[in-house]
C-alpha cells in the first residue's frame, strides 16, 4: 500500500513538473507592446541592463525605461531628425545620432546636448546623415554615415574621436558608398558594412580601413562580431553572411525567408538572432550555420534588435516594441 502511495505521489510530481515546463515554454517568447510615439517608427534600441533601456525613432523621438520596458518616459533631444542609433559607454555617458548631429549625455540620459554637428558646408552642400556609433573604450569611438543631395547618395562619412566625443576627425574611407553600421570587438579590430555589399575592416584601432570582399552587391545593414575571427552580416535580398577568419572570406548562408534583414546579434558563440522587414525574426542555435523563423506576432517592420542571455528587445513601425523573455 505504501509503495502504491509513493508511486502515485511520484506520478503527481512528474505531471506537475511537466505542466510547469509546458507553461514556462508557452510563456517564453516575444510579446508586443506599443508606446505613444504619435505613429512614429522606432529605429534604435539600447539596454544598459535588464531594467534600464532606450528607444529612439522618427522626428527626434527618444524614450527611456527603468523597469524593463513596463513604462516609458520620453526625453527631448530638441531635433526633428530621426534617431538612428543609441549607445552608452558607461552608466552615465551615452550618445544618440540624429541627422548630422551627435547628441551626448553625462547624467544617464536625464539631459542631452548637441555635442557635435556635421554641416552640409563640410560636404560641398550635401546633407550628412549619421547611422551608427561605437566606442572601444571611454575615449576612442567612431561614427559612420553618408551624404546626399536629394535622393542621391554623394559620399560616405567615417569619423573618429580620441577624446570621448569632445571632438571628431574625418577619416578617409576606401569607398564612397553609404556606410550604415559599425562594430568593434576590442580596441584594434572593427568592421563597417554598407551599400553595394561594402565591408570595411581595421586592425589598427580604426586609424585606417581596408575593403573586404563580401561576394554580394546587396546593401548590408548590420554587422556583429563575437571576436576578431567570427562575424556575421545581414542585409537586403535576404542576405546573411558569415566569416570565421576575420572577414578575409565571407560565405553566404541560406535564409528561410524572403525579406530585407536589418539587424543581427549573437548572445553566445552558438545563439544568434536576426530581425527584419515584415516582422521577420530568425534564430540560430549553431553559430549562424542555419536559421529558423520565429513567431513574432506582427507584420510591422522590425528595424533594430538588442538581446542578452535572458531578455531581448526589437523595435519597429508605429511605436512597436517586442520583448523576449526565456
Amino acid at each position: 500500500m505504501k509503495s502504491r502511495l509513493k508511486l502515485r505521489q511520484l506520478l503527481i510530481l512528474f505531471i506537475g513538473l511537466s505542466l510547469a515546463a509546458l507553461i514556462s515554454n508557452a510563456q517564453a517568447g516575444w510579446t508586443a507592446k506599443r508606446i505613444g510615439t504619435g505613429g512614429k517608427d522606432l529605429n534604435a534600441v539600447y539596454f544598459e541592463d535588464a531594467r534600464r533601456g532606450w528607444v529612439g525613432g522618427d522626428d527626434g523621438f527618444l524614450s527611456h525605461t527603468e523597469d524593463g520596458g513596463g513604462s516609458w518616459v520620453e526625453r527631448s533631444l530638441g531635433t526633428a531628425h530621426g534617431v538612428n542609433d543609441i549607445y552608452f559607454v558607461s552608466k552615465d555617458s551615452g550618445f544618440a545620432l540624429a541627422g548630422g548631429s551627435i547628441f551626448s549625455t553625462t547624467d544617464g540620459g536625464h539631459s542631452w546636448r548637441e555635442a557635435n554637428k556635421f554641416s552640409p558646408a563640410e560636404f560641398g552642400g550635401a546633407a550628412p546623415e549619421l547611422y551608427s556609433l561605437r566606442f572601444s573604450g571611454k575615449k576612442r569611438g567612431w561614427v559612420v554615415g553618408s551624404t546626399s543631395k536629394g535622393d542621391n547618395i554623394t559620399g560616405s562619412i567615417l569619423a573618429i574621436t580620441r577624446d570621448g566625443g569632445g571632438s571628431w576627425e574625418m577619416l578617409h574611407a576606401p569607398t564612397q558608398d553609404e556606410l550604415i553600421h559599425i562594430d568593434f570587438v576590442d580596441e584594434r579590430h572593427g568592421w563597417i558594412v554598407g551599400a553595394a555589399g561594402t565591408i570595411l575592416h581595421t586592425d589598427d584601432a580604426g586609424e585606417s580601413w581596408s575593403k573586404q570582399v563580401s561576394g554580394t552587391k546587396a546593401t548590408l545593414y548590420h554587422v556583429d562580431f563575437r571576436n576578431e575571427k567570427r562575424g556575421w552580416a545581414v542585409g537586403e535580398k535576404s542576405a546573411i553572411l558569415r566569416t570565421s577568419d576575420g572577414g578575409r572570406s565571407w560565405r553566404p548562408v541560406e535564409s528561410p525567408v524572403v525579406a530585407t534583414l536589418l539587424s543581427i546579434q549573437f548572445v553566445s558563440d552558438d545563439e544568434g538572432w536576426i530581425v527584419g522587414r515584415g516582422g521577420v525574426i530568425l534564430r540560430s542555435g549553431n553559430g549562424g550555420q542555419t536559421w529558423i523563423e520565429q513567431e513574432s506576432t506582427t507584420k510591422d517592420n522590425l528595424y533594430a534588435l538588442f538581446i542578452s542571455k535572458k531578455n531581448g528587445w526589437a523595435v519597429g513601425g508605429n511605436g512597436l516594441i517586442l520583448r523576449y523573455e526565456r
